[in-house]
């Protein structure tokens, strides 16, 4: 005798369907009645699904109760599921942001860009032809940016007679300006330096007169023609008219005026007290100091008693 016995096996919402077959045993005529029908019957059963089993006797599994238990199983596991799904729904951090408008993207517009060095033609095959070298370029440019650098050298200089100068004639011709730095200022001649002098003997002493102002005193200063500088040059304020082309009161008359700048501060009304007072001061020291002044010493130095 066959009899094949179904078992569903459920485990952890999985299904699992195992066959059991049951072998014929022949029993010969001789045994004894109680071993007979002697056959082993295996079955898987889960624990869980005590309800569903059923009975040891010979009832035939129809497809109904099987698509009963699959379904359970299907049930079982979406709601494993779900309940998986909402714990990691719990745990996890949700940003939402203020404004959910969509934020505008930029052009994809490079500008102006500079040309192509490359020429491709119109099939695919064809290579780009070179057009210009950019590094070419550069160099050429920077080679015309060194040529504008060095500045053209002067013409030579020439004498009168169109003759080159000589480094000697070089040499005396810078000694006779100040340079550039000075707008070439010119030496005096030697034939003007002696009234040169008396000017400039002048502004030396403008410290006797204006007592209120203090000057540090020059190098050269009473020393004569040999403590002027090598190059200096004397001037004169031209006036000018007003604005309104009318004389102004600060425009001296040309009868007024004086020849030298000397005889325009010696005229100066202030300027003359104040240079009379010096002069009597200087004139009572070289007094104390002249002839006839010992017994005036020895009598100072006698004692009063």
């Amino acid at each position: 005798m066959v009899t094949a016995v179904l078992s569903p096996v459920t485990g952890k919402g999985k299904e699992k369907e195992e066959t059991t077959v049951l072998s014929d045993v022949s029993i010969s005529d001789s045994d004894s009645s109680s071993d007979s029908s002697d056959s082993s019957l295996i079955s898987d059963s889960d624990s869980e699904s005590e309800d569903d089993s059923f009975s040891d006797s010979d009832e035939e599994i129809t497809q109904e109760y099987l698509n009963m238990l699959l379904e359970r199983a299907r049930q079982s596991t979406a709601a494993a599921e779900a309940e998986h799904n909402a714990l990691q729904d719990e745990n996890e951090e949700i940003l939402t942001l203020d404004n959910t408008e969509h934020i505008p993207l930029p052009k994809l517009d490079p500008g102006l860009l500079p040309a192509s060095y490359l020429q491709f033609g119109e099939g695919r095959g064809e290579a780009g032809v070179l057009v210009r070298d950019p590094e070419v370029e550069e160099a050429e440019k920077k080679s015309g940016e060194r040529k504008n650098v060095a500045p053209p050298l002067p013409p030579p200089e020439l004498t009168k007679s169109g003759k080159f100068l000589t480094k000697k004639e070089k040499k005396e011709l810078k000694k006779q300006t100040a340079g550039p730095d000075w707008f070439d200022m010119a030496a005096p001649a030697e034939a003007d330096l002696p009234r040169l002098h008396r000017e400039y003997e002048a502004l030396r002493l403008r410290n006797q007169l204006d007592p209120k102002r203090f000057y540090r005193k020059e190098e050269g200063e009473g020393k004569g023609l040999k403590g002027l500088p090598k190059y200096f040059s004397l001037g004169k304020i031209v006036a000018t008219d007003s604005p309104f082309g009318q004389s102004s009161s600060d425009n001296l008359p040309r009868s007024q005026r004086k020849r030298t700048l000397v005889d325009e501060l010696v005229d100066d009304a202030e300027a003359k007290r104040y240079a009379k007072k010096k002069f009597n001061e200087l004139q009572s020291v070289r007094g104390a100091k002249g002839r006839n002044t010992l017994r005036a010493k020895q009598a100072l130095r006698k004692p009063k008693w």
